[in-house]
């Protein structure tokens, strides 16, 4: 089977049960492995976990329920006014549960993962180390379920890539166990950092800190980068998984797509090539225009270099790589980002190599890794901007990336071997 590509469409936002419910939509066959790896997760006996077919006025799809007896009595207590101990369990506990427990290695590594990320953003807000964080909500065993079924579901796509839409911002507060909190919460907002967002205006929390939380663990491409990977794809599948909030004339569904990439094959092609130069834009007004073009869908590459020209003077020479077709939107966009006021173009041949993408785990990090298909042998390079979370220098930094792109050749040998078999 050709890799997958899993694209999330976050309608009405992203929660840990939404996740689940999307991609079991998409996957039906994945649902009783499921449950029954919620089984061996060490959930008490008395919690129920189903799936339910959901429908609201424009779409149908799937829901994730999660029944705990004794936090429903906590929370009904709360509705009543009632003072009850508020259900609190810390990330240490947590994690030493899911490490001894009959689930999968792969989706123990994952769960533990995605709570580290929680762990460690709620740590830097509240000036704790991770480890003696303490969960309120998150602690509970339907954020567990959550969680644990995203990690499963995740390892059931080896190989898989993953890309996330532009998020609903939402508006308001939410009610914690630390009081009032702004939308989206402290801990969702530092995880989402590099992330596109849009204000839809509709009020609510629309990304909770596990939706946030499970998306920096997959390593899913922001929005903004939706058009970097060109190669074609297949539509196999979607699914639509609803959350537990209603929003008027939205359906709070996130919606996944399955792709199915297609094999690259080492082709020519034809690029735009453009060119002019600048001597009159400020460098730090020039290098906004240059960001700016860069992220044009139409795009492939900016080229900057410093050069001497009429009269001595100290100027910039730009050369754009762009898709043919989109060439008079890139002119459109010389024009308005830089002071030239001329260009020169031309179509020319190029050849590629066949190339593709796999994400890979590091020390509980998603890191991206691009494996090229040389004429003679198969390479690998990290992504740089997946390694800078971590601390400890150049030394550390370089040891993580070939330590990154020896499990993706890893991987590409394994599935090469798999395709053959």
């Amino acid at each position: 089977m050709s890799p997958l590509h899993i694209h999330l469409d976050a309608v009405g936002g992203v929660a840990g049960d939404m996740f689940v419910a999307a991609l079991c939509a998409a996957f039906p066959e994945l649902r009783a492995g499921l449950l029954a790896a919620l089984q061996r997760a060490g959930l008490p006996p008395e919690v129920q976990c189903w799936f339910a077919e959901h429908a609201d006025q424009a779409l149908t799809g799937l829901r994730f329920l999660v029944h705990d007896p004794q936090e429903d009595a906590q929370q009904r207590a709360h509705v009543r006014g009632r003072r009850h101990p508020h259900h609190e369990r810390s990330f240490a506990d947590i994690r030493a549960a899911l490490l001894a427990s009959a689930l999968e290695p792969e989706v123990k590594q994952r769960a533990v993962g995605i709570f580290t990320l929680l762990a460690e953003v709620e740590g830097e807000i509240h000036g704790v180390p991770a480890d003696r964080v303490s969960f309120h909500e998150l602690g509970g065993n339907d954020s567990i379920a959550d969680i644990v079924g995203a990690a499963h579901l995740i390892a059931a796509f080896p190989g898989a890539t993953w890309s996330v839409s532009a998020l609903p911002l939402g508006r308001g507060r939410v009610q914690t166990a630390h009081g009032m909190l702004p939308v989206p919460s402290p801990a969702a907002a530092r995880l989402l950092q590099g992330f596109d967002f849009v204000d839809d205006g509709v009020e609510g929390e629309r990304v909770t800190p596990t939706g946030a939380a499970i998306l920096r663990h997959l390593g899913a491409e922001p929005g903004a980068k939706r058009g970097a990977t060109r190669a074609p794809r297949r539509l196999i599948g979607t699914g639509h998984g609803f959350g537990a909030k209603t929003f008027p004339a939205l359906s709070n569904v996130l919606r996944a797509l399955i792709f199915e990439e297609q094999p690259a094959q080492g082709a020519d092609h034809k690029v735009a090539l453009i060119a002019f130069e600048v001597d009159d834009q400020s460098p730090e007004d020039l290098a906004i225009a240059l960001d700016h073009l860069r992220a044009h869908p139409g795009v492939l590459d900016v080229l900057q270099i410093p050069a001497f020209g009429k009269k001595g003077r100290m100027l910039t020479h730009l050369q754009i790589l762009a898709e043919p077709a989109a060439a008079e939107d890139v002119f459109e966009a010389c024009f308005n980002e830089t002071t030239t006021l001329g260009l020169r173009w031309q179509v020319l041949e190029r050849r590629v190599l066949a190339r593709r993408q796999r994400t890979v785990q590091l020390a509980g990090r998603s890191v991206r890794v691009k494996l090229a298909e040389r004429p003679d042998a198969r390479t690998a390079k990290a992504e740089s901007d997946d390694l800078l979370a971590l601390s400890g220098g150049r030394v550390v930094r370089e040891q993580a990336r070939r330590a990154a792109e020896d499990e993706g050749l890893r991987a590409g040998d394994e599935e090469g071997s798999k395709d053959h078999g």
